[in-house]
């Protein structure tokens, strides 16, 4: 940035007088080009005695990427136990970590195998204090009659988790997943931590269902960084491998053994 400064002083010392006077009144308009929404991120450096700790935040809600901000609230009408319910994100700040999860329609022929892959797993989940919540533009109605169906006929039978409903798209908006001139969601994911800061996301064309080996590792990741914020995940890290020191000297005891 000191580079870019001391370049457009070179120019308006160059430029006319007038000019120089409008350029020196105006600095903010050596970086117009940027986009307000989509500065990058800004790291936050902490030194301890051991390591650096690096910590990605956006610079505001309105700022791309989701990832390093507060997850946009909602308060949706949703399907669980056969019953439509009330479900509010920020209800569990503080409590639980979310896997926010959208999907394209209901009645479907990849979806059903994702929804239905999430709760045959829920207990492991919840075991890791996490909520998962399915999201599509559908009707609860639609939801609750894909519920009554079972399985073997493409439906979801019961599940352990709600379907929450978007049908006016405002959640799938906020959330960067509405494809507009269809009105439908992508296959987003999102993993939020009990502060409601989404901490990872993935997005999916419509064709390629998600992984919920996947989904669980990069959880249990998130949650071991958290609780050792002096320690990083290397590639493909499961509990009880090696983690690492994000440090010079640190790095080169995990490189060492491996």
């Amino acid at each position: 940035m000191a580079c870019s400064f001391a370049a457009a002083a070179a120019t308006v010392s160059s430029a006319p007088t007038h000019a120089a006077r409008a350029l020196a009144a105006a600095p903010q308009s050596v970086s117009v080009a940027r986009s307000a929404t989509a500065r990058p991120l800004r790291l936050a450096a902490s030194r301890s005695a051991r390591a650096i700790r690096l910590v990605a935040r956006a610079g505001g809600v309105d700022d791309l990427p989701l990832v390093g901000n507060k997850a946009p609230d909602f308060q949706a009408e949703a399907v669980f136990d056969q019953e439509f319910i009330n479900v509010k994100l920020s209800d569990y700040i503080g409590k639980k970590y979310v896997i926010l999860f959208f999907y394209p329609l209901d009645f479907t022929f990849v979806c059903p195998t994702e929804i239905t892959a999430f709760s045959d797993r829920y207990e492991e989940f919840e075991k890791l204090n996490t909520e998962i919540l399915g999201v599509s533009i559908d009707s609860v109605f639609s939801h609750l009659a894909w519920v009554q169906t079972d399985r073997k006929s493409g439906g979801l039978g019961d599940l352990k988790y709600p379907l929450i409903s978007d049908v006016t798209k405002s959640i799938s908006k906020s959330f960067g997943v509405l494809i507009p001139d269809q009105g439908i969601a992508l296959r987003g994911l999102f993993i939020i931590d009990k502060e409601g800061v989404i901490q990872h996301s993935t997005i999916n064309n419509l064709a390629i269902g998600r992984s919920v080996d996947e989904t669980m590792r990069t959880l249990q990741a998130l949650q071991y960084v958290q609780e050792n914020p002096d320690e990083v995940c290397p590639a493909g890290w499961k509990p009880g491998e090696r983690s690492m020191k994000p440090d010079p000297k640190g790095s080169k005891e995990y490189f060492a053994a491996i």
